[in-house]
């Protein structure tokens, strides 16, 4: 008889030595639970709106001026073929628009048979927060933002406010165009 392996037995062996001398597996890290959303500025205060109802941020369009509505509506813009009303977010609740144009930027949403454009004074694209950082006690704020804020991320002792577009565009007031 002879002391050959079989092919096999050959691979067992093989097997055995690469697992010897293999690292093993990294350490599994706590992976932090993670909130996203579109940040916006208007005035001084930081929000964010929840991804899924900001359907996609633009520059600010040119649009036509309408008679007969209330001073925040600024008019009606031809985006791709589809008319997006434009609606002054600051002027919304009684505040003015910064003077930089080049920053302002509008959130388009849809929501039920809503369509329509958010001028906002800035966006600063998707902001993500620890779950944990978040906490219902709103921080003094207008008694008018506050139906349509659900909540707070505070992140670097900055707080971003999570502003919902859907709320807004269920608000009878928002509703009301006609001056």
């Amino acid at each position: 008889m002879t002391d050959r392996q079989t092919p096999y037995e050959l691979l067992l062996g093989l097997d055995a030595l690469c697992r010897g001398q293999a690292d093993g597996l990294p350490a599994q890290q706590e992976v932090a639970q993670t909130w996203s959303g579109i940040g916006f500025r208007i005035g001084e205060q930081h929000f964010v709106a929840p991804m899924g109802e900001v359907d996609e941020v633009l520059h600010e369009p040119r649009y036509t001026m309408l008679p007969g509505v209330k001073s925040w509506v600024r008019g009606v813009a031809n985006v791709r073929g589809r008319l997006l009303p434009v609606m002054d977010l600051c002027g919304f609740f009684g505040t003015e628009l910064s003077g930089s144009k080049k920053l302002r930027r509008l959130l388009v949403v849809e929501y039920g048979d809503v369509f329509a454009g958010l001028t906002v004074d800035a966006v600063f694209g998707m902001q993500h927060f620890a779950v944990d950082s978040f906490t219902e006690v709103l921080p003094k704020i207008s008694a008018d933002i506050v139906p349509f804020v659900h909540g707070v991320f505070v992140r670097d002792e900055e707080t971003w406010l999570v502003f919902s577009p859907h709320a807004l565009a269920q608000d009878n007031d928002f509703l009301d165009v006609v001056a």
